[in-house]
């Protein structure tokens, strides 16, 4: 296997995939990368056997081959050198590899392209056009959300829910609820799909402005962007009915600067409990105490904000983190929250939805220290 190759677009192509690769694995072979070489076309895979990546580039090849490539030393070299051409050189017999820049010489050991464990095979059963930027949103404010809890797998995943000219996106991880709705968009997908977070988070960072597409067939999705492919495995589990944890009467509005309360909250969450991470909301008309307590070490801190809310006075109190996550994942300069009582789920929304789109997030309260 022989080609030759910008080192730049070499890198590139590498940092798209690259973050499949575990850093860890029981089977070493998956910490390579598979390079492909047939004629002027190179391409390079990756896997965690849940999710794939891979990425074509065109380089000036001259013996075609297949061989597996330690990530980490072949990330590392390519990224220490300058935009230089770079030939690359596979032994198909004793898998050695050697690259040659015009001052340089490296060398090292690779595993037999065969060794390597096979992609799965994708036949796409429905399929829909995305905008990059959508998609990165809709990636951005749900993954945050996600669950962490291996036993409850459906919430590791966003739940993405597809009919006729709409598109919903759910991710709980029972103390935070984000449900996103898109409108007048033209799927071709009917079907409820849950896709792990981690294949969303490499989507986010390959999707481009222009447009994807997203793919499923029975048990997987496939997102295609530009020369670069990722498939998953789709979470084949039930997602909870998450419908019936979103309150309907939260008739107490407070209507507040975004980013006035996230840098109050901030503040002050640095005197809260370290174990609780508690913030007390204190509503009066018109006037809004964020405050919190360090029974254990001694610390105390409150702040009065300004804000329009005209129900009767309440105390609630929240998980500072949850809080602050859900704030900077609002992209409004106001928000409004809705509350019921001390013990109810607090929904927040932006103060003004963009158009298509509805956004409405939800926080769990958490049981006051008196």
């Amino acid at each position: 296997m022989k080609f030759t190759v910008a080192g730049a677009e070499l890198q590139k192509a590498l940092n798209r995939i690259s973050g499949v690769v575990p850093s860890k694995s029981t089977l070493p072979i998956l910490e390579n990368i598979l390079f492909s070489l047939t004629k002027n076309n190179l391409r390079l895979a990756a896997t965690d056997l849940e999710v794939s990546m891979s990425a074509t580039i065109d380089v000036k090849g001259s013996e075609d081959g297949a061989v597996a490539v330690p990530a980490k030393r072949i990330m590392d070299t390519v990224r220490s050198l300058p935009d230089v051409q770079l030939i690359f050189h596979a032994d198909p017999s004793s898998n050695k590899i050697k690259m040659i820049t015009e001052n340089g010489e490296y060398n090292l050991m690779g595993e037999s392209g065969e060794e390597f464990p096979t992609i799965p095979q994708f036949k796409a059963e429905e399929q829909m056009a995305l905008d990059g930027g959508m998609l990165k949103a809709l990636i951005h404010r749900t993954i945050f959300s996600v669950s962490s809890d291996e036993l409850r797998p459906a919430m590791t995943g966003v739940l993405l829910q597809l009919k006729g000219s709409e598109m919903r996106a759910v991710a709980s991880d029972g103390h935070r609820l984000v449900r996103i709705n898109y409108e007048n968009l033209k799927p071709k997908i009917k079907k409820d799909i849950i896709i792990p977070a981690k294949a969303l988070a490499l989507v986010s960072r390959s999707a481009e402005e222009t447009q994807n597409t997203m793919a499923v067939d029975t048990s997987h999705v496939q997102f295609t962007f530009g020369n670069t492919t990722l498939t998953s495995r789709l979470i084949e589990e039930s997602y909870p009915n998450y419908e019936s944890v979103i309150p309907l009467d939260n008739e107490k509005k407070l209507a507040v600067s975004k980013d006035l309360l996230l840098a109050s909250v901030k503040r002050v969450s640095l005197y809260s409990s370290s174990t609780t991470h508690q913030v007390r909301f204190s509503l009066k008309k018109n006037e809004m105490l964020i405050a919190a307590e360090d029974v254990d070490f001694g610390g105390e801190a409150k702040e009065k904000i300004p804000c329009h809310y005209d129900a009767d006075t309440l105390e609630i109190g929240f998980n500072s983190g949850y809080v602050v996550d859900i704030l900077s994942h609002i992209e409004s300069d106001d928000v409004v929250f809705r509350f019921s009582s001390p013990v109810r789920a607090a929904i927040v929304m932006p103060a003004s939805q963009k158009e298509n789109e509805d956004v409405l997030m939800l926080v769990m309260p958490m049981r006051l220290n008196n």
